[in-house]
Parts: C-alpha cells; structure tokens; sequence
C-alpha cells in the first residue's frame, strides 16, 4: 500500500493543534502555580502545626482490651486457651461432608453462620490494624491476642481454599439458621459447605479472600516464614481465580443474596491487588490497579464510605500510604499520576468528614451517619481511616490538608476520629457505650443466640425461642462486641429482637481494634510493612 504523504494544510493542521496544546499547558500551569501560591501563603500564615501527646490514652487502652475478646466469643471450632467461659467446642463437623475441615473461623454475627465475605474482610482490616499499629497493641499488651485472633481466621481461610479455582464461601445454611435459636455448642441442624468455582465464580468473595491472606502474609512474615509464605501461594491463586473467571458471587449463588448480598467486585479486584503489591512488591500488581485498570474500575473522585461491601476507600488510603512515603523508588510517570489519583480521592473523602456538606450527614451528637442499618459501621470505619491517613500526613511531613480553601492539620483529622470513638464509648446523647463491657451503661439485651442463652439450658432449634423474648438481660457476656448502633436521632432501642441495632458484627470489632489502636498512644506509622 503507497505511504500516505502530508499535505501543506495536514502540516498547519498539526502546527494548530501543537500551538493550542501549549497554550494549555502555559493556562495550565498558571493556574497550578497560582493556586499553589494562594496555598503556600496560607500555609505562611499559620502557626506550627500540632501533634499527639505520647504516652497511653488509659480509655483506649481499656477499651482495646475489651474489644478483642469478641473475636474469642465468635470463635468456632475446638477452643485452645477459651477465655470466654459460657463459650465451648462448636461447629466441628463443619466440611466433613466435602472432606475438608472448615471448623475454624469467626461466626460472624449473632447467628450460628460463617460467611466467608465478611469473615474475609475482617481479617483484611485487623491485619491492616496489626501492620500499621502493631507497636501500639504490643504497648498494651494485645498484639500477641490480635495475632492470635487473624491466625483463627486465617487457618480456616487456607483449608477453605483446597484448589486453584474452588473456594468455600460458607458453612450453613441462613434459612435453616434464622428458624432456630440455640447455642452454636448444642447446635445439631444440617450445615451445608458452599463454594464458588470456575462454572459458579464469585469474584468479589475471592478477590477478598486474597486480600486477607497477601495482609495476613505480612503480619506473620518475621515470626513465621512458612506461614507467611503458604498465605502469600493462596493470596495469589485466589486472586488469578477471581481475575480469570469474573462474577458477583451472590448471583452465581442467589440464595445468598438476602444476607451479604454484593453490589460488584471490582472494588475488590483492586484492593487485593493493593495488598498483593505490599505483600510482594511486584510491579504486576501496582500496574493492576494504576495503568491497567485505575481509570476504568477506580471512581476517581466519587469518595465512598468503607464497609464490607465497599472497599474503595481503604484502597485509595492503603495507597496514598505508597505516594505519602514514596517507598518505591521506581515507579513510571503513569503509575505514579494514577497514585496521586487515589490519594486525591482519599483527600476528598477526609475534607468530606472535617466540612459540613450535605453528603456528610451527622447526628446532633456529631456521630458520622449513612444508614441506619449497623450505622456504626459507617463512622468507625471513616474514623479508622482518618486516623491512618493523619499519620501518613505525620511521618511523611505533610503538614495540611487542603480542603476548598480552608487548611486542615493531620491533628484535625485525628480530632475527628477521637470525638466518634469517644461517642461509641460513651459520650452521646444517650450516655451509652455501645462497646459490650465497657463502662457501666452498655447494651444488656445483644441480639446474639450465644450470649441470650444460659450454658445450662436444655432448649433446642425452635423452643430456644423463649430466650430471644425474654424480658431479662443476656445471661452471658458478649464482650467486645460494636452493636450496630444509634438512629439518626441518636437514640438507640435496647431489644434483643432489634437486631437492625442490637446485633453486632465482627468487622464492626475489626474496624474498632484498628481505631482504637490508633488512638490509644501516638507514634509514626512503620514507613514499610517488609
């Protein structure tokens, strides 16, 4: 085929475009440099920006304490070194059926369940909480109990995983379940192990699993290599599998939907490609979630609020912890435009919680509110969040935060994270901790079939019902355990047939160790998970 030449009107065609282009550029830069002098004048202004007193905050420290222990009263299986004192051997059949054993793992709730999305995503935020605040815990002594608490996890998490592309996502059966109410320790009903595959993917499920382990992996890299590395193998295959074979793992299986129903994975597609990249440092995995599939999967701009559906923001701030601390040396200029992408984002959702905005609802006592289902979730987990992206800005000397004209210190967002963690402990209007055993007013009536039940008690599936409607307090303790929380008009129903309110989760614990963590005494944040 004959070469096509320019012609003289291409040529000036071209020159045009390059003309208007670098007049874009010059406008461009003019506006950068103004808004930058408008910032660094206001920076000018103001006086040295303030820190964190050491030393242990003593609430916190009571309040990290306790919150741990609900990941013991969650735990299934046979119990090493029980704690819990009105909690036994449970679920020890679970997998038998599929000659595999799944009697590890964390029921998740206030049901006899193990859902593996949620079991997965707490295991993801307490081994972030571990890598990020490890030093805190180990000041008060608990580091070695949340250590202990993800392996529990974690265990069950590798024998869930017998193959490449087959994952068992559950252990029991919710309708079944839902019909009765007994302890897990008596519990004789039929427990079904489900899985997603290549033929029934779950994308979402997978790709949190994998999560979990690459920041599990870390956590157990220096005291046990082996364990390490096993994690890191599964973390990898699960996440080729949810990457090979794409699918919302609550349509392959609809069932499921009623209870944690997906709205999508690709949330979760980059954030275990986040964490793969911390675990391994291979530049596959931060091209994944950059030059490869930023633009498309990202939502650059849009902050959301993290839960267990939702991953996006704890990906755009585990990332900006990769732009704050420049521990890579060599990153592209592509990758590291797309990085400042997701740091932008996580800016936009710290300016979201420090200015008033109709998109940042809050109750008359200052608590963050988006739904009145398990609504402190919502709050915890921004306050987690805030509390990590204040020592981002703390250890790599970030003084301001540049929010629509005003400046906000990383203090500010600490503030922030210290006023909803005081309100779940107790400083709201209703004058309650909603944290189970903290304080003298907390929540009597949990919506949780263990702690209802007396240890002595004969009731099976249905007659344990009696124990759902009685008029006396849980005879057990469900310590540690985040109820779901306040309404808007902060006020909260203390019913054990309120579950929308009274029913705590384990990812609520998870986010609450983490924030609590944070807060407890002040130090910078490790510059390297390795």
């Amino acid at each position: 085929m004959e070469a096509k030449t320019k012609s003289k009107s291409d040529s000036t065609e071209w020159h045009w475009w390059l003309l208007v282009a670098v007049i874009a550029v010059l406008v461009a830069g003019a506006v950068y440099i103004t808004v930058w002098r408008d910032f660094h004048d206001l920076q000018n202004k103001l006086p040295p920006i303030r820190r964190p007193h050491g030393g242990v905050t003593q609430k916190y420290s009571d309040a990290l304490r306790i919150s741990t222990q609900f990941f013991d009263v969650q735990r299934s299986g046979r119990l090493e070194n029980n704690q819990i004192e009105w909690r036994g051997d449970s679920g020890l059949q679970d997998g038998k059926e599929e000659n595999i054993d799944l009697s590890k793992g964390l029921y998740d709730a206030g049901d006899l369940i193990k859902f593996g999305f949620p079991m997965a995503f707490t295991a993801t935020i307490l081994a972030w909480s571990i890598l990020e605040y490890g030093q805190h815990m180990e000041a008060v002594k608990e580091l070695k109990h949340a250590q202990e608490s993800l392996k529990w996890i974690t265990d069950y998490l590798i024998n869930a995983h017998p193959s490449d592309y087959v994952l068992y996502i559950q252990v029991g059966d919710p309708d079944s379940d839902h019909k009765c109410w007994e302890r897990p320790e008596t519990s004789i009903e039929k427990r079904p192990a489900i899985q997603v595959n290549n033929s029934y993917p779950g994308s979402d499920v997978a790709a949190e699993t994998a999560a979990a382990m690459a920041a599990a992996s870390l956590v157990f890299k220096n005291h046990d290599p082996h364990y390490s590395k096993t994690l890191l193998k599964h973390a990898q295959k699960l996440f080729e599998f949810a990457d090979s074979y794409p699918g919302i793992y609550s349509k392959s299986i609809p069932q499921i939907q009623d209870y944690y129903n997906s709205s999508g994975y690709l949330d979760e597609l980059l954030w275990a490609a986040s964490w793969l990249y911390h675990a391994t440092r291979d530049g596959y995995y931060l091209s994944y979630v950059t030059v490869m599939h930023g633009n498309a999967f990202a939502n650059w701009g849009n902050p959301t609020w993290l839960s267990w559906d939702d991953k996006l923001a704890g990906m755009q701030v585990l990332l900006s912890r990769v732009n704050f601390l420049n521990a890579e040396k060599e990153i592209s200029i592509a990758e590291n435009m797309n990085l400042q992408m997701y740091r932008r984002t996580a800016e936009d959702l710290m300016c979201r919680i420090l200015m008033p905005s109709p998109t940042s609802q809050k109750t008359n006592g200052g608590l963050i509110w988006v739904d009145e289902w398990d609504s402190l979730q919502y709050s915890i987990a921004t306050s987690f969040l805030a509390v990590v992206f204040s020592d981002y800005m703390f250890a790599s000397k970030t003084p301001y935060l540049y929010c629509n004209g005003k400046l906000y210190e990383p203090m500010d967002l600490r503030e922030f994270a210290v006023s909803q963690a005081d309100y779940v402990l107790g400083n709201n209007p209703m004058n309650m901790s909603y944290l189970v055993g903290y304080g003298l007013n907390y929540p009597r009536y949990v919506h949780h079939r263990g702690a209802s039940i007396p240890g002595n008690a004969t009731t099976g599936c249905e007659d344990g019902f009696k124990w759902l409607n009685s008029t006396k307090p849980n005879p057990n303790l469900a310590i540690g355990a985040v109820v779901g929380g306040p309404f808007l008009n902060d006020t909260y129903i203390d019913s054990r047939n309120n579950s929308m309110q009274a029913e705590p989760t384990t990812y609520n614990s998870a986010f609450f160790v983490g924030l609590l963590s944070g807060l407890v005494t002040s130090s910078s944040v490790v510059r390297s998970f390795t």
